[in-house]
């Protein structure tokens, strides 16, 4: 990851910004919203993307101690990200995030659960926790 900061600072204009946007691991809720109510059905275990998370802040602040970039601001958002079922939830997660976020089969079961029986017009959702940071190229 360091390799990548270089290269991004090699090609960014002097002075210019970097973003840092990424989930952190944080055992995703899973919610069914039902007349705009969200109902628990479980956890994404993301625990397999923790290191991950670690390995990008330690790459972050090897190359602020390199000099390459400096933090002007940092926070964090919750973000909520929708399906019309589980199954579609599902088959996103592990398309995108496997194997670094996993739906449990006993979670999968209650959302479906949950869904039918809510009946039509809901939706499942995940909460992820997101974090963001600027950096200046410094020159």
């Amino acid at each position: 990851m360091v390799h990548a900061l270089r290269e991004i600072w090699r090609v960014l204009a002097p002075g210019g910004t970097l973003i840092d946007l990424r989930p952190l691991s944080a055992r995703w809720p899973v919610e069914v919203v039902v007349n705009r109510q969200a109902i628990g059905a479980g956890l994404v275990d993301d625990s397999p993307g923790a290191p991950l998370d670690t390995a990008a802040n330690e790459s972050l602040e090897q190359a602020a101690r390199e000099g390459l970039f400096s933090r002007e601001r940092e926070g964090s958002f919750k973000y909520l990200w929708y399906w019309d079922t589980p199954d579609e939830m599902k088959a996103y997660l592990e398309e995108n995030w496997a194997p670094d976020a996993i739906l449990p089969d006993e979670v999968l079961a209650e959302a479906r659960r949950l869904m039918s029986k809510a009946g039509e017009g809901n939706r499942v959702r995940v909460r992820l926790h997101m974090t963001i940071s600027r950096w200046r190229k410094q020159v």
